[in-house]
């Protein structure tokens, strides 16, 4: 534990100065729709990417993920509520959950446990991110590991969260047929007002459905019209994540890419070359 005082110390004291600073302007061909109030302390962000409890392996990714552009563009705040789906191994919980500790709230929304017959991956991640709260308390703090039903999701108490975000898993509920019920079950929990940021792997426009969920890759226009069902305006639309190179028509789906690389080793160079897909970075606002 002693060695990760330096950086709780910087993260603390980052926290401390809370700076508030706005957030990268959406892109060509992803215009904003409508300003919001951003609340991003990146001093205390940078202080958390910077952690040295950080998974060498996760620090390495940052590069694809762009997380504090990312967290920036979503505007979020070191004293909000922010509700993450389904986190899994904890990459982004390595960053959230100590940039909330001190004056915010960060709540890990996983598969209930309790419920028989979930793929077993399912639940080595939710044990593995309970044991990596509970190692380093003074980093994380007393995160909320927060339980629902997929088949029923509920994700807190109506209007309770000023955040909610979610990292390449849609097209699994697309994939599932139940993405309705998760994109409602956020408009419910958010306060009004409350921000829903969504990421991503994008397909090209007018991709068909089947290839969808056989591809893993949505289209833009899919994952809005989920959202706007649940009541979301969105509010803009980033490039924060594009990958040019990523063409989406791959033999195994985006699963193709890293970090799975679902390939032959022939073809690694290729795919190494290529890097992450190409993922769409949506801002949803739940309307006052």
């Amino acid at each position: 534990m002693n060695r990760l005082l330096p950086s709780v110390v910087l993260l603390s004291a980052a926290l401390a100065a809370c700076t508030t600073t706005a957030p990268p302007a959406a892109t060509d061909g992803a215009s904003a729709q409508a300003s919001a109030t951003v609340a991003a302390d990146l001093p205390a962000l940078d202080a958390a990417l910077a952690g040295r409890w950080r998974d060498a392996k996760n620090s390495a990714r940052d590069g694809y993920r762009h997380p504090r552009e990312t967290l920036a563009f979503f505007g979020v705040g070191p004293a909000q509520t922010v509700v993450e789906i389904t986190p899994g191994g904890g990459w982004y919980a390595e960053v959230l959950a100590p940039y909330l500790r001190a004056r915010g709230h960060y709540v890990a929304a996983v598969w209930d446990d309790a419920i028989p017959g979930q793929p077993g991956y399912r639940y080595g991640l939710n044990k593995a991110l309970r044991a990596k709260f509970a190692a380093d308390p003074a980093v994380y703090g007393t995160p909320d590991v927060r339980v629902f039903d997929p088949a029923a999701p509920v994700f807190g108490a109506p209007g309770s969260a000023d955040v909610v975000l979610t990292f390449r898993n849609a097209h699994n509920w697309v994939a599932d047929g139940n993405a309705d019920a998760y994109f409602q079950a956020f408009f419910t929990v958010l306060k009004p007002g409350g921000t829903l940021g969504v990421v991503d792997h994008r397909a090209k426009a007018g991709t068909d459905l089947a290839t969808m969920k056989e591809s893993g890759y949505l289209t833009e226009a899919l994952v809005i019209e989920h959202a706007t069902r649940a009541g979301f305006v969105l509010e803009a639309q980033s490039g924060i994540n594009a990958n040019p190179k990523d063409t989406t028509e791959h033999p195994n789906g985006v699963w193709t890419l890293p970090p799975v690389n679902r390939h032959d080793a022939a073809d690694d160079a290729k795919y190494q070359a290529i890097g992450e897909s190409d993922r769409m970075t949506l801002r949803f606002r739940k309307p006052r």
